[in-house]
């Protein structure tokens, strides 16, 4: 017994040691996952966005000055769309083809000059076929000649934000003052998305024949992603091989501009890497309506005691994968609100914050008025708060 109370006592601490030695399995996570970066893009510029959020989860000079190519016509085709939505034009319209427009080079749809045209094949040609041709036609058609086409153009770009881009024509045939840029094509996209869902099903179209000659769409993303729905190539010699294309997977969807790539087919891969990028790793929700009710907030002063505050648009998030649970929520009011108020009056700020992170911040505002309350209401809420602030 005694010789083996040593033994014993050396298995014991083994055995304790080697206990000690296995590594726990409870093994505290990181809050956030690691997001890898952006695979490499072989162009000049690119950007990708979520559609709703307007996060961008990609890009490199987004803002540098390029040549759009036939990238124009998706604005071509914007104020085409304004005009018919606007009971301008209809798309029944018979256009008469010009010589010009004949016999504008690159891209065609075949027009013939001296014959009719109606404004939705000439659309179609220049959406699908994307004919110069028929994008002169239209231009002509709209404001008479090209140039004054080309201004209003500028125009709606203006309007929409765009400030890095001019156009000097309806084709994006080159022209040294004729530029745009990749966050100024996204927010052309994205308002055409956004304003004309139905005329944008036009982009999806993978072929159109006219004159007995069939075209196929040149973004072959239609064909190697079901999920891609949209919109336009564009190419020259001096502005390369560019693509803006869009896809939507469940509720999300991604708008990708890939510009200055070296061939046909370098930009639809460089496109499907960005777009299969931006839906691995992140995910879109949406967090709030416009004008939802979120709270009641006190009002001195007024005719009512409450007030709702709300958002003036749509919430939507744009954050890595799985961690939509984590979302923390805050919301601060501006102290002792007075009447008057005035609908859509900003009361104070919402705030979306993921791991101690700032999200996103948007104003709260005020989902209706408030008028002054009577004399006597007034009198009895300013003795209220000065009770309050001695209190206080």
């Amino acid at each position: 017994m005694r010789l083996l109370q040593p033994v014993l006592i050396f298995l014991f601490s083994f055995l304790s040691l080697n206990i000690q030695a296995q590594p726990t399995t409870n093994i505290a996570m990181p809050a956030i996952p690691v997001i890898p970066s952006a695979p490499d893009i072989a162009g000049d510029a690119y950007l990708l966005i979520d559609f709703h959020s307007g996060h961008i989860l990609a890009s490199n000079d987004p803002d540098k000055r390029v040549e759009p190519a036939s990238l124009t016509k998706i604005m071509t085709g914007f104020v085409v769309i304004n005009e018919i939505r606007n009971g301008n034009l209809s798309l029944n319209d018979m256009v008469t083809i010009s010589p010009k427009a004949w016999k504008t080079p690159g891209s065609k749809m075949f027009i013939e000059v001296g014959k009719q045209v109606s404004v939705q094949d000439l659309i179609k040609g220049m959406v699908i076929q994307s004919g110069n041709d028929a994008s002169v036609a239209l231009a002509e058609h709209i404001a008479g000649s090209e140039e004054v086409f080309a201004q209003l153009m500028n125009k709606y770009a203006q309007s929409l934000g765009m400030t890095n881009t001019n156009y000097m024509n309806a084709t994006g045939l080159p022209h040294p003052e004729h530029f745009t840029t990749a966050r100024d094509l996204s927010i052309l996209t994205k308002a055409l998305i956004e304003k004309f869902p139905d005329e944008y099903q036009w982009y999806s179209e993978k072929k159109f024949t006219f004159n007995n000659i069939t075209q196929y769409n040149r973004n072959k993303l239609l064909w190697q992603d079901p999920t891609v729905d949209g919109l336009k190539t564009g190419h020259t010699e001096s502005a390369g091989y560019c693509l803006v294309s869009s896809a939507k997977r469940e509720e999300m969807r991604l708008i990708s501009i890939v510009l200055g790539t070296k061939s046909a087919k370098s930009r639809i891969q460089e496109s499907q890497k960005l777009l299969n990028y931006g839906f691995r790793f992140f995910e879109t929700h949406k967090v709030y309506s416009a004008k939802q009710r979120l709270n009641d907030v006190k009002v001195w002063e007024g005719n009512k005691d409450l007030v709702g505050v709300g958002l003036t648009d749509d919430l939507y998030i744009t954050i890595p994968r799985g961690q939509y649970k984590n979302l923390e929520i805050e919301s601060t009011i501006t102290p002792e609100l007075k009447a008057p108020i005035t609908e859509t009056q900003p009361l104070g700020t919402l705030q979306i914050n993921l791991s101690g992170k700032l999200v996103i911040e948007r104003p709260l505002v005020a989902l209706s008025g408030v008028e002054e309350g009577s004399f006597l209401k007034k009198v009895m809420d300013q003795i209220k708060l000065t009770f309050k602030s001695l209190l206080d």
